[in-house]
């Protein structure tokens, strides 16, 4: 949606030079290594063609996506980038993959022997990512499929053009899991079959805890957007995302009256209220009923009641000088961000930002 400021009801501003900043930053973590992005789920809800051309413009040369169809999305942006699909490889996709040149990561035995099939049958090595299961317990090479693998691997190389073996953490955000050890462990005996294979375990959390385990290529999300990558520490990262929506009446709500459905808020006091536009079809999660803030100059204005498909109710009741409709509340911001607001709606900053609604005047900003 183009940008129209005077007629916006809410602006969704893009920071492209933080962006740009957060990469820099994660090279300068992982000095040794590639840096790829991981764009997936529309570059985590800020547009993957902008966020796409951004970083290109950055040299980064290696995106993942998680499906197929964010693939090609991609590839027709762009006809010389690495593209790989985190999902696999579903039964009649290959040769799409083929066609479009999108590397696929392979974590199953099915999937291993289609996609080999395939390359003896055009008689040359196919690109792949082989990823194996060191503790996520959701894709990926499982401990018994891996020593079958392992067991394979010269049939395997002259079959395929092993780009990448991976592994994924299911607790680097948290410091103090026992089993980011044991991933460790596990995925570094699992390199040790892979002499001459570049390799790849890093996160957004493991790339700032675990610089020993850099290895090849890390793999930056949710931190490239803004996210705490070490949540127990003030964060490193630049703010990408910034989200303001307009009030569009101001009413008085007498004491012993309710707002909003179901009439979960009763006020104790006459309260002003500020209703704006705002809601979960926006991606303002309804969890963050009567929890949630808004701020208004620095001030925080809290959500009482429900937060509805398209309204939000918040309480300028405590404010020296009030707003008027037509003027902005803070939703991300200087006040508020990405982090806060998922806690206060009890959920993680990624849900936050992937639910970021289509309907927001977007502005990117470089």
């Amino acid at each position: 949606m183009a940008l129209k400021p005077e007629t916006a009801s809410a602006i969704l501003s893009v920071d492209l030079n933080a962006l740009e900043s957060n990469f820099r930053l994660v090279q300068s973590q992982a000095p040794t290594s590639d840096v790829a992005s991981v764009i997936k789920a529309n570059g985590y809800g800020l547009g993957v063609a902008e966020v796409f051309q951004a970083l290109k413009k950055w040299n980064c040369q290696t995106f993942f996506i998680s499906t197929l169809e964010e693939g090609l999305a991609l590839r027709a942006l762009d006809s010389t980038c690495e593209i790989m699909t985190l999902n696999g490889l579903f039964h009649n996709a290959e040769y799409e993959h083929i066609s479009q040149k999108i590397t696929p990561v392979i974590g199953s035995v099915d999937t291993l022997k289609r996609w080999m099939s395939c390359a003896n049958d055009l008689g040359q090595p196919l690109p792949a990512v082989l990823h194996f299961d060191t503790g996520m317990n959701r894709l990926g090479f499982d401990a018994a499929e891996a020593q079958g693998v392992l067991s394979k691997l010269e049939e395997i190389h002259e079959a395929l053009d092993i780009r990448y073996v991976m592994s994924h953490f299911a607790c680097a955000d948290e410091a103090e899991h026992d089993l980011n050890a044991q991933q460790i462990a596990r995925f570094a005996d699992i390199a040790t079959h892979f002499p001459n294979t570049p390799k790849s375990l890093c996160n957004s959390s493991g790339i700032f805890r675990y610089p020993e385990h850099h290895y090849d290529l890390v793999r930056p999300g949710y931190c490239l957007y803004g996210g705490n990558p070490t949540p127990e520490a003030p964060n490193p990262m630049s703010a990408v995302v910034h989200l303001k929506t307009r009030i569009l009446q101001l009413r008085t709500a007498v004491k012993g009256e309710t707002t909003g459905y179901g009439a979960s808020h009763s006020f104790d006091h006459d309260t002003l209220l500020a209703t704006v536009s705002l809601g979960y079809a926006d991606g303002f999660l309804r969890s963050g009923s009567n929890a949630a803030k808004l701020y208004w100059q620095g001030q925080p204005c809290p959500v009482v009641g429900r937060i509805s498909m398209d309204l939000v109710t918040v309480d300028v009741s405590a404010l020296k000088t009030p707003p008027v409709p037509g003027d902005w509340l803070e939703v991300l911001g200087e006040n508020q961000s990405v982090d806060t607001l998922a806690q206060a709606c009890g959920t993680i900053g990624y849900e936050i930002l992937t639910s970021l609604g289509e309907r927001y005047t977007r502005d990117y900003r470089s």
